[in-house]
């Protein structure tokens, strides 16, 4: 096995954290920096088309393609679980939406011990990593790396929704990252005129030419390097080979909340009762590594629409979907420019109990069976929602000794009383944005879950036969100083010095929205430590 010297940090995945980290550490030419990637290089055209996220989805060439193991409270399924597998990572395959979470929820995370990491010290960073359409502002940036832009038009049945979440209390709003979050309206999407903007774009496109800037494809990391309880370097495959690099600052592993642990385990660091039990030296005992999984349940209702003014429509005959290639190709807009989701909602399905929204809607103009399948073939659309802060743990373990077979992963989606009362007040409340005056008159019936779901106990049946991910697995090497804590508050792994891990894995609790944004802001703030530290 060869080995390579001289890098001053290895990144380990090249997606929305490890992206920003490869370009903000090589801004120093004397800092070198290695960048592995598991997947290919970003040049799908699928990938850069925002309504592309329905091919990638099922792409096995740049996502993962994950399953869950069955998860008893789901009735005994797997859940598809796509993550990226490409430079951008997730978001190069995502759904575009940046919504940054509660003030309340990074709050939160300071008031268990992290320090630094309350919402007046991470608005800064949510600031310097975005270029917002809108232009700079208290809240907002104009002009970091990351692209966000409005939804250029109206939409009938977007409207409709808004309207709807209206007449049900739900105040319409231009801005879910404005300071409050709860409201209806149009999402703001990481695009730019018609194309997407993941963080492969934003950060690491204008990086690539830097002599100091390393960057592997098609490089999956097989394990860390350990010399006297410190990380030292990193093992990987590539092209049927093994190699290895050694660094003289950190390893940074940004491989996701799925990876990350996978490979802490791999090398030795975890659970000693699981690492033992697959033949592993046990390195560090950290009992936390891979538990607190906590990912956002969606469910998906679906309607058929009284007008012929969904996307299905327009995608059903080639005439339909040469007008809509015309209007991309011409005027970067139209439903090739904004995706899948074009609106949504935060409010409280439980009233009594949340103090801030603990649901989140998607709404899409067309629908199909699933997440990024085909299209049915009437008129559709979707209203998905989510519980924000679920309560349910679950976890990521590996099977065995070998660095290439998936880990376990077991969601544990509904195993708390809070999270199916929450999953059936919203789908509740999705049935009463449907049946407001605003609504019925788009409404021509509702296919899922159907009218033969009346009460409760039904509703819940089909959240557990029904539900989805929403994408946003988080939380599997949680930032703290308790007995589960994986790496403190500067991301540093508890006891193994030259090692971090930077990526959604660190999330003690789960943000309420979308995990994207969150995750750049966080590799922003990283690099700052880092350099901090080595000072």
């Amino acid at each position: 096995m060869s080995r390579e010297q001289g890098f001053d940090y290895i990144i380990v995945g090249a997606g929305s954290a490890g992206c920003v980290l490869a370009a903000r550490l090589s801004e120093d030419p004397a800092t070198r920096v290695l960048l592995l990637e598991a997947g290919p290089p970003d040049r799908s055209f699928w990938i850069h088309l925002p309504i592309g996220y329905g091919k990638t989805m099922w792409d096995k060439r740049v996502n993962w393609c994950f399953e869950t193991d069955p998860d008893p409270n789901m009735n005994g399924r797997r859940i598809y679980w796509p993550r990226g597998k490409t430079l951008g990572g997730s978001s190069s395959i995502n759904g575009l939406i940046y919504i940054r979470g509660q003030r309340e929820d990074y709050d939160h995370w300071a008031a268990l011990g992290n320090a630094g990491w309350g919402w007046d010290e991470v608005l800064p960073y949510f600031v310097k990593s975005e270029h917002n359409q809108r232009g700079a502002s208290a809240a907002h940036g104009g002009s970091g790396p990351l692209k966000v832009s409005d939804i250029g038009a109206a939409h009938e049945l977007i409207e409709g929704f808004i309207a709807g979440a209206g007449q049900q209390g739900v105040r319409r709003t231009d801005d879910f990252n404005g300071g409050d979050q709860e409201g209806a309206g149009y999402y703001q999407l990481t695009a730019w005129k018609g194309w997407r903007c993941s963080t492969a774009t934003a950060y690491l496109k204008p990086a690539r030419g830097r002599s100091n800037l390393r960057i592997e494809t098609e490089a999956q990391a097989a394990g860390l390097l350990i010399e006297n309880g410190r990380a030292v370097g990193v093992r990987w495959r590539q092209g049927g080979a093994m190699k290895a690099a050694r660094c003289r600052a950190e390893v940074l592993l940004a491989a996701g909340a799925i990876q990350s642990p996978q490979l802490l385990q791999l090398s030795g660091i975890g659970p000693a009762a699981l690492l033992r039990g697959h033949g592993i030296a046990v390195v560090r005992d950290l009992p936390g590594v891979g538990e607190n999984l906590q990912d956002h349940l969606q469910m998906r209702l679906i309607y058929e629409c009284s007008k012929p003014i969904s996307t299905n429509d327009a995608l059903k005959s080639w005439f339909g979907q040469a007008r809509l290639g015309m209007q991309w190709l011409f005027t970067r807009s139209g439903p090739l420019a904004v995706g899948i989701n074009q609106g949504g909602c935060f409010m409280c399905a439980l009233p009594q109990e949340a103090k801030t929204p603990d649901i989140q809607f998607h709404v899409s103009t067309l629908s199909a069976d699933m997440a990024g399948g085909k299209v049915h073939p009437f008129s559709g659309f979707t209203m998905s929602v989510c519980q924000l802060r679920p309560e349910s743990r679950g976890h990521v373990r590996i099977r065995s000794a070998d660095p290439f077979q998936p880990p376990q992963m077991q969601p544990n989606y509904l195993s708390t009383d809070l999270d199916r009362r929450t999953a059936v007040a919203g789908v509740k409340a999705a049935r009463a944005i449907a049946q407001s005056p605003a609504m019925r008159a788009l409404v021509k019936r509702e296919l899922k879950p159907g009218p033969e779901a009346g009460d409760d106990a039904a509703l819940l049946e089909f959240c557990r036969n029904h539900g989805a991910t929403i994408f946003h697995p988080s939380g599997t090497c949680k930032m703290g100083h308790d007995a589960m804590a994986v790496v403190d508050a500067r991301l540093r792994v508890h006891g193994v010095p030259g090692l971090r891990v930077i990526d959604g894995s660190v999330m003690p609790t789960l943000v309420s929205g979308n995990t994207n944004g969150p995750i750049v802001m966080m590799a922003e703030k990283a690099v700052d430590m880092i350099r901090e530290d080595a000072r």
